[in-house]
């Protein structure tokens, strides 16, 4: 099945949204970002939801300031635009250090995977991020070698 127009748009504003992010590039971030006075929302990994774009882009500052290094590989990436909404899930395998210790380039790397939904509304400048909500994969949902559901896996919880 050959993408839409408008699906190629927004995996486009999606990637450029984690790219950003990646290069600590604070300004392309603040863009990609709904500016037209609708109240945006954001939810970080383990963190109260965030409401107003003045919330949400000083978490982003916050975050920047204090990662050293951060990449991510998207997975499971599915997009589907509908009118002047589109809504992104994917799960984010994320490779991040901290500040260096010790004289070291680099503090020590971790590795997390989160799933995330982004949701992007249409404008005459593109298609820009109205809310992203991030969440940790706690559990296991695959068995190690089989894809087949883990035996004792319930599921996530409710």
């Amino acid at each position: 099945m050959t993408p839409t127009t408008d699906e190629t748009a927004v995996e486009a504003a999606n990637t450029a949204f984690y790219e950003a992010l990646e290069n600590g590039d604070f300004e392309t971030l603040s863009d990609l970002w709904l500016a037209d006075g609708t109240p945006v929302t954001c939810v970080h990994p383990g963190w109260p939801v965030l409401t107003g774009r003045g919330e949400v882009l000083r978490s982003y500052a916050l975050i920047m300031a204090n990662t050293e290094y951060i990449q991510f590989f998207l997975t499971d990436l599915r997009i589907s635009p509908a009118g002047d909404t589109a809504l992104v899930t994917c799960t984010e395998n994320i490779l991040s250090g901290g500040p260096a210790e010790d004289g070291d380039d680099l503090g020590p790397l971790v590795g997390q995977l989160v799933v995330a939904t982004n949701v992007f509304r249409r404008t005459p400048d593109g298609w820009r991020l109205w809310s992203h909500h991030a969440s940790p994969v706690l559990a296991e949902t695959t068995g190690p070698d089989t894809g087949e559901p883990a035996p004792d896996d319930a599921g996530p919880p409710l």
